[in-house]
């Protein structure tokens, strides 16, 4: 028998796997993301807005989420706890703590989704007959107030959900465990002595500035280090006795480098732990900062000239491994954020004539905002956020005495770019996104990044507890007295 001759398939010169119908999938379209902002302001108020960015659009949409007259005197500080643990069928908060010059700490409960498509129908109405667009949650409210400082209350911080640590120009230091809004400890900061009185001081004898300025607390949760009034030194305590570890002066050679005289305070006004290998701080002064090892020792000034003021700064890891850096970021008086580098191959010897101690300076890598983008005023406060872990971009909220806060975009990659560049010109970096007029002259600033409402949390009345059965960590409920 014959065999039979098996029907060649067409080929047109391709295998016949890739002959098939490819079925090609759409890339996943980036979905946008929501950024919280929360300012204080010298009026009284606290204004909450959500600024909502599409990835790859050029701008922000933003909307009023609420606003507070939270003080009878103007907000000083304000700040921001992580975010509950996610429970099923309900939604995660944030607590929001303020302090003012009326010596009260409020505390608010800020939910940590953006507004449900529910509340966004039901206030379309709303937001067309307002002058700005509104999206409110009824569920951002106060739930309690700390009274247990006897001044202004100067600077917040919460360094887990469970903890807030308040310091004042009472001269205090406070931990208090937010479940309940016991004081857990206070730590009493020595009032510095009166050197003298100058001529035509009506002051009352002890009446001289004091109080605490600025804290900072290490990663390790194990020490902070504090800057006061009148004092011309740093103070290291230990958080697990809440006693004094010891003191760290500023040396006079030191001060003078920095444009510190004998007329000047000489006080340290700001401070901030470099996050990645926690290895140095940086202490802000009026027009310059200083930054040190571990050791106490100096390791450079940062500032390339004393003609501008500064405001507010802080480390912004370039990377989420240890060995991928930081940089600093200080916001001035003439409306910019500049970026510099404080690793030691990049320090550089100070041209300096004078006699004084010799400071290594901080590379300059980059600026945002300034008179390039069309901003003067002075950026009085700024936040740093990463819509993701794994992502590229930074995004900065500013937030000027004037007013208005600012949105900008840059990446990584484009300052990791800028640090190669010796041409200054070229060292601008970022894209302005958008702007919001407050109407209030605002003074500080916080923001996070909403998460997205997981399926089934709605705006329901059970949604958030009260502030008393509210979540620690497992390490916040270990006795700190």
């Amino acid at each position: 028998m014959a065999n039979k001759r098996k029907r060649a398939e067409p080929n047109n010169g391709t295998p016949k796997e890739e002959s098939s119908v490819a079925v090609t999938k759409k890339a996943k379209k980036a979905e946008p993301f929501t950024l919280q902002i929360v300012a204080g302001s010298y009026d009284r108020v606290l204004h909450g807005i959500t600024a909502t960015i599409t990835p790859g659009e050029d701008k922000a949409d933003f909307a009023d989420t609420f606003l507070f007259n939270a003080h009878t005197s103007a907000i000083r500080c304000i700040a921001l706890s992580p975010p509950s643990a996610p429970e099923p069928g309900k939604g995660q908060k944030v607590m929001l703590a303020t302090g003012s010059t009326d010596e009260r700490i409020n505390v608010f409960n800020i939910s940590a989704h953006p507004p449900s498509q529910k509340s966004k129908d039901e206030q379309d109405l709303l937001s067309k007959i307002a002058p700005r667009k509104i999206l409110e949650n009824p569920k951002n409210r106060e739930v309690g107030a700390l009274l247990h400082h006897s001044s202004t209350v100067t600077k917040l911080a919460f360094p887990t959900k469970g903890k807030l640590i308040s310091a004042s120009e009472d001269s205090t230091i406070a931990v208090t465990r937010i479940r309940d809004m016991t004081v857990l400890s206070s730590i009493k900061v020595p009032i510095p002595k009166q050197m003298g009185r100058p001529s035509g001081d009506t002051a009352a004898m002890g009446g001289a500035p004091s109080g605490v300025n600025d804290f900072a607390v290490h990663p390790s949760m194990k020490l902070m280090i504090s800057v006061s009034k009148g004092e011309r030194s740093m103070r290291l305590w230990n958080l697990m006795t809440a006693k004094k570890a010891g003191v760290l002066n500023f040396g006079r050679d030191t001060l003078a480098a920095i444009g510190e005289g004998r007329h000047s305070s000489g006080e340290g006004r700001k401070i901030a732990w470099e996050p990645q290998a926690a290895e140095e701080f940086a202490v802000g002064f009026d027009r310059d900062i200083l930054v040190f090892g571990m050791d106490g020792t100096p390791k450079c000034k940062v500032m390339p000239d004393s003609r501008t003021k500064i405001h507010e700064f802080s480390y912004v890891p370039l990377g989420s491994k240890e060995g991928d850096g930081s940089l600093l970021c200080v916001s001035t008086e003439d409306g910019r954020i500049m970026f510099f580098s404080t690793e030691t191959n990049d320090l550089s010897e100070a041209a300096d004539d004078k006699k004084t101690e010799s400071l290594s300076v901080a590379q300059f890598v980059a600026q945002l905002g300034g008179k390039a983008a069309g901003i003067q005023g002075r950026i009085k406060d700024f936040a740093v956020l990463k819509p993701s872990d794994d992502s590229d971009e930074l995004y900065f909220t500013c937030g000027s005495s004037d007013g208005k806060i600012r949105v900008f975009r840059t990446s990584i990659a484009e300052l990791k770019k800028a640090k190669k560049v010796q041409d200054k010109e070229k060292k601008q970096v970022g894209k302005l996104l958008g702007a919001y007029e407050t109407q209030n002259r605002i003074t500080c600033l916080e923001a996070f990044v909403m998460i997205p409402r997981p399926d089934g949390a709605e705006d329901s009345e059970d949604e958030f507890e009260d502030v008393s059965s509210s979540d620690d960590d497992d390490e916040d409920d270990a006795d700190e007295d």
